[in-house]
């Protein structure tokens, strides 16, 4: 586990262009956090950084933007699923599990679907511009790319 503290929106892009611009494409990254928080600013500043060019918004109504690129973004928010809803009838694991980069919004609300390995980060509101980033995985190995560089 690691965490940081970013003091202002552009410590944000900073990190989250640090994070983009080392993805490989497979890997899922769950964000976690309050509303606020800055989970889609998070994940605009990695698209940016994987050269999406599209403007990268909150998918809150439709669930899961695709943004397309050299490595494909597939952008969830799971924040509106209904408890007990049949996620096989959603068809996500056919991106959950291609060769894309996954990034969850709310990912607690899909826990039962996410690929056992993830990068978790943990996004703690401290005042109106500083945040406080924990990281945690259970696939070192596959994320360390982005661990060692943070």
């Amino acid at each position: 586990m690691k965490t940081i503290k970013v003091n202002s929106l552009e410590e944000m892009k900073i990190l989250g262009n640090k994070i983009g611009s080392v993805l490989k494409g497979g890997e899922t990254i769950c964000l976690q956090g309050d509303l606020g928080a800055g989970k889609t600013h998070l994940t605009k500043f990695i698209g940016q950084a994987m050269g999406i060019e599209d403007y990268i918004t909150s998918p809150s109504f439709a669930i899961l933007n695709i943004y397309y690129g050299k490595i494909n973004l597939n952008h969830f928010d799971s924040y509106r699923l209904e408890q007990g809803v049949d996620f096989d009838d959603l068809g996500f694991d056919e991106y959950l599990f291609s060769q894309d980069v996954n990034i969850i919004e709310w990912p607690e609300r899909m826990e039962e679907i996410l690929p056992k390995d993830r990068l978790n980060i943990s996004i703690n509101k401290l005042t109106d511009t500083s945040r406080e980033l924990t990281f945690s995985t259970n696939s070192y190995d596959k994320y360390k790319h982005i661990l060692e560089i943070i």
